[in-house]
Parts: C-alpha cells; structure tokens; sequence
C-alpha cells in the first residue's frame, strides 16, 4: 500500500494537518517543520493523488476522452501518446466511450457541465453545438482530436489528401478498375477519404463506378473493423470478371479482413487484387501493407500538450493543427500491372 499523509504525520512528529500545509506550500509552517515534514516524504517516496492534489487548487486533476470506441487500432496508438504525456503532468484520465451522438451530449453534460473534470480530449465526432455553447460560457479547456470547430483547440488529419494519394498511386502503377472499400460514411474521416478517391479517378479522367464503391453498413465501430473489410472483400470478389484490379481501403484493420478473405478464396494480393490501406498501424509492416501514414502516437502527445498549455493559459490563441497524410509503399500494392518499370511510381501526400 502506498504511504499516506497519516504516515509521514506519524514518523515527522506532527499532525496530519501539518503535512497538509507543507504539501500545499502554505506559508504558516516554520522552515524546521517543513524540512522534516518534506525529507520524511522523500524517503517514504510519497505522491499526492491527483484528485487529492487538485482539492486545494479548485481543481479535480482529471481529463475526460470521449471516444466514439474503445476497439479500434488507431485509439490504441494515439493513447499511447496522450498516456506517455499524461504521465508527466499526474493528471487522470476518465474514458467515456460512445455509440450513438446522444451518448455525446450525455457525457458532456455528466462530467464536464457538473465540473467532474478539468479538461476534454474529443475524438472523431463532430462537437455538438448546444454544447459548444455552453463550453463557451463555462471555458472548459477542450481539445479535439481528429475533429475540428472553430471555437476549439485542434488536431486533424486531411484525410481527403490521404485518400487521394492512395488512389493516384494505384492509378499511377497502371491500374483503371480501382475501387473503393469504405468504412460507414456516416464517419467524417471515411467521408473524406471517399472524396479524396473520387477526386483522383475524376482528375485521371475515370469516371466513377458505383460498383467499385463499397461502404460498410456497420455503425459499430463506424465500420473500422477487420470484419468489415473482410465482408466487402466477398463482395468485390462475387462480380467475378468485373472485380476491381486494386483497391484503396479506408483503414488498416478493414484491409487485414480483406487480406484474409483474399487468401480463403485462393487468390493473392498483389497479384489479383492491389491493396493500399490507411492509418499504418504497426501490424501493417509485418504485413507488408502498402498504407498512408497518419502519426497516431505524436497526435496524442501534442493533444495532451495542448490541453495543458490551454489549463495554464485559458486566453492563449486557438490552435488548430493539420498533419499531412504520407503514402508508405510496400508490397501489397505491387500487381501485374505494377511490373513494368516505366509505370512504378511513388508518391507522398
């Protein structure tokens, strides 16, 4: 059991109020008192809770992250980041996840209207207005990650540039039947990377077939799941002759199903079907998955960073962050097509 005021109290030879004061930094201690009280501290190896801390200070020392799931490989990585940032600063983290935008407001109003936390992390969901302008008047730090609003701190990825470079680098190595395999276009980032598809068969001068276009009907979670994409593989693969020759897929874990269901029907990747994924988790370099890098971990760091600069500095300027989406090329995009030299380009977003 970690050591507790009661024990430095006890050890230091004074009362529990004492220690509290010098933890506290209150000027009515005499010097003596307060050096023994901190080198008993020392040796106990004591740490202050944060939510104990954050009593005196009209703070709570705790920072909700509302997520639209628990599941996915993509908030896996990222906290990461928010966790080896949130390590230095001894704040907790409350996770609130969510399946319905009702849920959203639920959670707001529970713990952040109700001064339950000092600050939000917000992930990939559009910021409800009625909230929005309730956060305005109460000026609870808030920052949004892979979402964006004017009025917050942000962080997002140009997924549309993303999915735009993954089509013209299929297109590039001589594919015309390129297709699409999306997660639920309810999601803003699949919405985008779909725009961003079409936007490179439209400037190649190849129009768009609504049956190379496949968008999962799962709402759980949001259609980013191995399941999902191993599903829409199945379908692609029942147009026999009229099947895609390369596919840009809207996420890792989606294009991990597609692998899988590829290899149970016999065929190989690349040599029947191309694949480019999006996100570049780290199960994609074992694959050999040919993706588009999005710095999941360095997004959670800065997102942490932020929101501590924001609690430290509420008038500061809002910041809003785009990071730019890089094509990473490795085997799975390869094809037939793909081997003759003079076609083999790579490009970056």
């Amino acid at each position: 059991m970690p050591p507790t005021i009661y024990d430095i109290a006890r050890e230091a030879k004074v009362g529990i109020g004492t220690v509290s004061r010098v933890l506290n930094n209150h000027p009515s201690v005499s010097e003596d008192t307060r050096a023994r009280v901190l080198r008993v501290a020392s040796r106990l190896n004591y740490r202050p809770h944060p939510y104990a801390r954050g009593l005196a200070s009209s703070r709570t020392n705790a920072i909700l992250a509302v997520i639209p799931f628990f599941t996915t490989f993509f908030f896996h990585e990222i906290f990461q980041g928010v966790q080896a940032r949130l390590r230095h600063l001894d704040w907790d983290i409350i996770l609130y996840g969510v399946n319905h935008p009702d849920q959203v407001e639920a959670s707001l109003r529970h713990n952040v209207l109700r001064n339950r936390v000092d600050g939000v992390l917000f992930f990939s969901m559009k910021m409800p207005e009625r909230f929005a302008e309730q956060y305005l008047d109460q000026k609870t730090p808030i920052v949004l990650v892979d979402a964006y609003h004017k009025n917050f701190d942000s962080l997002t990825v140009d997924n549309l540039q993303g999915g735009y470079a993954a089509t013209r680098h299929l297109l590039s190595l001589g594919h015309k039947r390129v297709g699409m395999l999306s997660a639920n276009i309810e999601s803003l980032p699949a919405r985008d990377r779909l725009s961003g598809f079409k936007q490179a068969l439209a400037e190649a001068g190849i129009p768009v077939d609504p049956s190379l276009i496949k968008s999962s009907a799962s709402p759980k979670p949001d259609g980013f799941a191995h399941e999902s994409g191993h599903a829409m593989m199945r379908q692609f693969l029942d147009m026999g002759s009229r099947k895609p020759t390369a596919l840009v897929v809207s996420s890792d874990i989606q294009a991990v199903g597609a692998l899988a269901a590829l290899k149970e029907a016999g065929l190989r990747c690349p040599d029947d079907i191309a694949l480019v994924g999006f996100d570049d988790i780290e199960l994609a370099q074992h694959l050999g998955l040919t993706t588009i890098h999005q710095p999941m971990y360095e997004m959670g760091v800065l997102a942490a960073e932020i929101l501590s600069e924001r609690l430290h500095n509420p008038s500061q300027e809002i910041t809003h962050k785009l990071f730019v989406p890089k094509l990473i090329v490795r085997e799975t995009c390869g094809s037939e097509v793909s081997k003759r030299p003079a076609t083999v380009e790579k490009h970056t977003a």
